[in-house]
């Protein structure tokens, strides 16, 4: 590990994803961020998670979807409403879903395996910002219903773990506040008591 590594780390944000602009990262560039991003804990080699690119064209089509879907829930849509669900992924040239994948195994809980897929996650969002793209990281209603995961190429069993917008960024992610580290670990001190709330 090195300082530049801890320093990264030390001040990561999201970008805003109306910012994040053409281009977005070659072919060769995404197999170099998937393949950082499959470097994760993996409790029992189960590969929990997979991953949709959704680029091109593709990003309207499913921005059209999301819109008749929203409708067929709602009711009409007001315009700033339509126009919101039409640009879901297409704000980014590039949007990736990371997917968590249910694979059975009787020592290792489901939970784990989300887990391993939210590692995945951040470890794509790195590997595009170490190539120099800004990365935004969100799930939104669509994540929830079982149309919407349709709509987005999940299968019925499968669950949103984020949908991870990649592109240029050339401005300056707003800093965010952060919590004060101090309060955030302690010393083991035994088994817990409800005093210790």
């Amino acid at each position: 590990m090195t300082k530049p590594i801890l320093d990264y780390l030390l001040t990561r944000n999201s970008a805003p994803i109306p910012e994040l602009k053409a281009p977005a990262p070659s072919d060769a560039e995404i197999a170099t961020i998937i393949a950082a991003a499959s470097r994760v804990p993996d409790h029992g080699k189960l590969e929990p998670w997979r991953f949709i690119l959704y680029r091109g064209e593709a990003r309207v089509e499913v921005g059209k979807k999301l819109a008749a879907l929203a409708e067929s829930r709602e009711g009409p849509l007001s315009d700033v409403r339509r126009d919101q669900e039409l640009a879901r992924f297409s704000r980014a040239p590039l949007v990736i879903g990371v997917v968590s994948v249910p694979k059975a195994h009787p020592k290792i809980p489901d939970w784990e395996k989300f887990l391993s897929g939210g590692m995945a996650a951040m470890n794509l969002m790195i590997a595009a910002n170490a190539l120099g793209y800004g990365t935004n990281m969100i799930s939104n209603w669509y994540s929830d219903v079982p149309e919407g995961r349709a709509i987005l190429g999940l299968a019925p069993d499968e669950r949103v773990i984020g949908f991870i917008h990649i592109g240029t960024f050339s401005g300056t992610a707003p800093e965010r506040p952060r919590p004060d580290v101090s309060t955030l670990y302690a010393d083991y001190a035994g088994p817990w008591k409800a005093e210790q709330q």
